[in-house]
């Protein structure tokens, strides 16, 4: 009698199993067939979930997200299609398509309420409130509103001026007229100058300087823990930024396990009491001209003078959200964008030295550049514009079909192909496929920074995304970047440190070595 029960059991699981491996089976097929079979992956793990997003390529199994990236415009060769599918079967049956194609990604990108923001992808960025980033519809548009004030012209002219003044900090006081410096990591460089000069919105009011809340500080400073503080305010916030997931996938009690997981807990704690602090220190400070920053700028046009009659303020949280968010997107994208430029320029010196007299015939002396004098610095915006096309600090942006839809794709060919679209299906602009894509760029693999000299498609750059979504603090970005690089090549030759270890690499190995990447919040 026990052997019929526990044969029964197992027979019943045997059939509950094979039901769902049948319901499955038929979900797939329906999947595939309702986009025509279009070329592309069918696999077992959805990109978008945590395992698929973690996993490495493995043929059936896995895309394989950082190999996307790294394969560029591989994976659309290969299917002969610059939009190509994927149908994946874990955690449920999803569609989803990749986009490198310039004319399929400006109608998504135009059409907002087609194709709107996957949202549920951003949770990651919602641990200190909601944000602009991770937000869409009338909460997006409210945020978007209240935080353009703070990217003025006036605001980038100060960006300009306090970033020269921390790089000639650093030259004359830190390096003090040194002939050469010697770094380990290009990066060790860039994400100082990143965390230290002046930001959009996480500047800390008497720690740092004058761009974020109107106090120039020494390139020096911040080294000593403030008074009630347990790290800096600049450790905390790289803490946060390098080890976001470890606080999304590890519970609370464990937090406090190894010492690694204690300071990423201290890290979230006293970055929000660091945003708690400014919030509360800005409030109370009568309006005086040290109040003309971009944080000022936020909280300005979030008081009652700000806003329209019947629209509602930003809570603390959602200033919080959103504090944090400017600031990361900041520093991160601008300390990788630089040092993926500055190792371009070492491994590339002809280029290299075409941007150096192209600064010096600007600036024969020393003296610093003004922002009005941005415009001229041709030869080094087209440097950072190469180095985002190459390197882009977001190169898959997801959106997501509201409904039954078309999308045209082209080829290398010159054909054309209508591929079906159908409601739910995951939409990812592939930006490192279109920037490596040579119907748009000539020699896509080659850093050649005068193909921005001249005529350029811009519907096939995206480093900014595009549309009503684009980049809200692009000129900010733009700005603070330009004149470090500017002012960096005008002092400093860069070059790639001979090492013994090295000696034999070819100079395809020492660039494979050299911009090897990495995904993470950005790449």
């Amino acid at each position: 009698m026990q052997d019929f029960s526990v044969q029964t059991v197992l027979l019943l699981v045997l059939s509950v199993c094979v039901l769902i491996a049948i319901r499955i089976t038929i979900q797939f097929r329906t999947a595939v067939a309702n986009i025509q079979n279009h070329p592309g992956y069918r696999v077992l793990l959805n990109p978008a979930s945590v395992l698929g997003s973690i996993s490495p390529e493995i043929r059936g199994i896995a895309l394989g997200r950082s190999n996307q990236i790294r394969n560029k415009h591989g994976h659309f060769s290969r299917a002969g299609w610059d939009i190509i599918s994927a149908v994946s079967v874990y955690p449920k049956v999803q569609t989803e398509f990749f986009l490198a194609d310039a004319a399929a990604i400006k109608e998504v990108t135009s059409s907002r309420y087609r194709f709107p923001k996957p949202v549920h992808q951003y949770s990651l960025l919602l641990f200190f409130g909601a944000n602009i980033v991770a937000s869409e519809g009338e909460e997006w548009k409210r945020f978007r509103k209240i935080a353009a004030s703070a990217f003025s012209d006036r605001n980038n002219r100060l960006v300009w001026d306090e970033t020269s003044l921390i790089m000639f900090d650093m030259f004359n006081n830190t390096w003090g007229g040194q002939k050469e410096i010697v770094v380990d990591h290009c990066v060790d460089i860039t994400l100082q100058v990143s965390l230290s000069r002046p930001k959009l919105l996480g500047t800390i009011k008497i720690y740092f300087p004058g761009v974020g809340f109107g106090r120039k500080i020494s390139w020096r400073d911040d080294q000593a823990i403030p008074i009630g503080h347990r790290m800096t305010f600049k450790e905390a916030l790289h803490i946060v930024s390098t080890d976001m997931i470890l606080r999304l996938i590890v519970p609370e009690w464990a937090m406090g396990l190894t010492t690694r997981l204690r300071n990423v807990r201290v890290a979230f704690e006293e970055l929000e009491k660091y945003m708690s602090d400014l919030i509360q220190d800005r409030k109370t400070k009568e309006k005086t001209e040290l109040r003309y920053d971009l944080f000022s700028s936020l909280l300005d046009a979030n008081d009652d003078q700000g806003l329209s009659e019947g629209e509602a303020k930003l809570s603390t949280r959602e200033l919080f959200g959103n504090i944090f968010i400017f600031q990361l997107a900041g520093h991160e994208t601008t300390a990788h964008t630089l040092c993926f430029a500055f190792a371009l320029l070492a491994l590339y010196p002809d280029e290299q030295d075409a941007l150096f007299l192209h600064i010096k015939q600007l600036l024969p002396d020393d003296r610093l550049p003004t922002y009005d004098e941005m415009p001229l610095f041709t030869y080094s915006i087209a440097v950072f514009y190469e180095t985002l096309r190459m390197f882009p600090p977001a190169p898959i942006v997801p959106k997501i079909s509201s409904q039954d839809t078309i999308l045209k794709s082209g080829n290398a060919a010159g054909e054309m192909t209508l591929i079906p679209i159908p409601k739910g299906a995951v939409v990812n602009m592939h930006i490192a496929g279109l920037h490596f894509n040579s119907r748009y760029w000539e020699d896509p693999h080659t850093f050649k920074p005068s193909r921005f000299l001249k005529d350029w498609p811009r519907d096939a750059f995206m480093p900014f995304s595009a549309g009503a979504r684009a980049c809200l603090g692009r000129k900010f970005f733009e700005t603070e970047g330009i004149v470090i690089l500017t002012m960096m090549i005008s002092r400093y030759k860069i070059e790639v440190k001979d090492e013994p270890q090295f000696a034999a690499e070819t100079f395809e190995e020492k660039k494979a070595r050299i911009l090897a990447t990495k995904s993470g919040l950005t790449l």
